[in-house]
């Protein structure tokens, strides 16, 4: 399927994008980018000061480069800028920055040519991949620059699986190296492109993260005997909160038919927090989504270059602002870490309640021969390690310093930072998770009352995937296959 765009795109387009699917422009945005284009003509032939076109960038704001020189600044920006380092971001989180980048062009703010977008298309249609180092963004501006030392015919990218340069990828797909001109070196490294595109990306994982979430839980709710009176629908009204009756609806239709739930109906007064706050702290996340997707979709929405060029070629106008900066992006990212850093943190505790036979009425640690085995004892450990990294990385990047450019720019809002570790949050959460489900899985081997409907879909997906454990393999190629299958598909529907 062909995601097009007319005016504007959202998030699910941009994750789609960066899944795979294709990009097209309508034909009334062409005419925005090309309109944006002849204003920046303009402004090169007059001569009026403009930031990027025909002053240099950052502290060197004010200094003026000569009509000759216009060219190579924007070539020199590109190269400059291109100084990430550590390992390579995925080829779909390379792809959503490309799609985030393309429609903000698309607004027609930007003054770059058709060719650039035409060529920004081209490689996601034939899925030639820059080689863009994750790590060395203050802001926005080292990511960006390497997907457009491809756009030069520089850097390198990845194309068919290969590893070959800029010029090698261009030719290839049938494109020659662009000569960029006045403003197109600043266009292509500023903006939220980056921070967007990952975002975008990580919304999808999320969102899918947070429905295995209650899945699982629901499994492990009936294998720890869940007084389910807790989740009534009465009951989670009292605390106003979309998120709280999703949940809650969703464990109540999980659980429907249990015999297990109903053998241990007024076996305790009340479960332990670990349990009986499942709504609230997965609805929590859930609200906490909610919010941070409407502002991608705003960030998607707005003209993020800096300076933003509108009027007529007759009536130039170029305005300096500060749109390439996102503090609510960077916020929006940093909240749903700390939402899933907690998902992360009690879907751990649930775990441990399985597995701790203090507790949990099992076998110890779920091992089928307790002593010669040892069952998930470790894999507990495992759980709590990633949980407290994730409680490290949870810390708001939002709210870290740093001064940049000869103190031009001397505010951050880290917005490329919060989604990356956003990313790495999510990387962990699903770790822990397909360890609560194995466990949660292992648990109901050991007893007898028939599952739910609900819960039964769930353990038979984790059952096609590993089978029971008894210490006779390692453990961690059962987490990695199961870990592959809540990042990868959607849980069991119910009904």
């Amino acid at each position: 399927m062909t995601i097009t765009i007319e005016s504007v795109l959202t998030w699910r387009d941009v994750a789609r994008v960066g899944a795979g699917e294709a990009l097209a422009l309508s034909p009334a945005a062409p005419a925005r980018v090309e309109q944006a284009s002849r204003i920046v003509a303009r402004i090169v032939e007059t001569g009026v000061r403009a930031y990027g076109v025909n002053t240099g960038v950052g502290a060197l704001a004010d200094t003026v480069v000569d009509r000759a020189s216009q060219s190579l600044l924007s070539r020199s920006i590109v190269l400059s800028h291109a100084c990430g380092v550590g390992p390579l971001l995925a080829a779909r989180e390379v792809r959503a920055i490309i799609a985030a980048q393309i429609a903000n062009f698309a607004h027609g703010h930007s003054g770059v040519r058709g060719e650039i977008v035409q060529h920004l298309a081209a490689m996601l249609e034939h899925d030639c991949i820059p080689d863009v180092p994750s790590k060395g963004s203050a802001g926005y501006l080292v990511h960006n620059a390497h997907i457009a030392l491809v756009l030069i015919g520089e850097g390198s990218a990845h194309l068919h699986g290969r590893r070959m340069s800029g010029r090698e990828a261009l030719a290839a797909i049938g494109l020659e190296p662009l000569v960029l001109g006045a403003k197109e070196g600043l266009s292509l490294v500023n903006g939220t492109a980056c921070a967007t595109g990952l975002t975008a990306m990580a919304l999808l994982r999320a969102e899918r993260l947070l429905d295995w979430a209650d899945a699982i839980a629901a499994l492990t709710l009936e294998a720890a005997g869940c007084q389910i009176a807790a989740f009534d629908a009465a009951v989670l009204a009292l605390r106003p909160s979309a998120g709280i009756q999703k949940v809650g609806a969703s464990l109540r239709a999980r659980l429907q038919g249990s015999g297990l739930v109903d053998a241990a109906f007024g076996r305790r007064t009340q479960d332990a927090l670990s349990l009986r706050s499942v709504p609230h702290a997965h609805g929590a996340a859930r609200d906490v989504f909610d919010n941070s997707a409407r502002i991608a979709d705003q960030e998607l929405a707005s003209v993020t270059d800096n300076p933003a060029v509108s009027g007529t070629p007759e009536h130039p106008i170029v305005s300096s602002e500060a749109h390439a900066v996102a503090p609510a992006l960077g916020q929006a990212a940093d909240s749903l870490a700390i939402a899933l850093a907690q998902i992360g943190a009690i879907s751990e505790r649930r775990m441990d309640r399985l597995v701790n036979p203090l507790v949990s009425g099992l076998p110890p640690f779920l091992a089928s021969d307790a002593g010669s085995h040892s069952g998930f004892m470790i894999a507990q450990y495992t759980a709590a390690a990633l949980s407290n990294e994730n409680r490290r990385l949870a810390a708001p990047a939002a709210m870290d310093g740093g001064l940049t450019s000869g103190l031009q720019e001397d505010f951050l809002a880290h917005p490329t930072a919060a989604a990356g570790k956003l990313l790495a949050v999510i990387d962990n959460a699903e770790y822990i998770l397909a360890i609560e489900l194995m466990a949660a899985a292992q648990a109901h081997d050991f007893l007898a009352a028939p599952r739910a409907a609900g819960t039964d879909l769930v353990y038979k997906a984790v059952r096609e995937q590993v089978s029971h454990y008894g210490d006779e393999r390692p453990l961690n190629s059962d987490i990695e296959a199961v870990r592959s299958l809540i990042r990868d598909t959607a849980p069991p529907p119910i009904g």
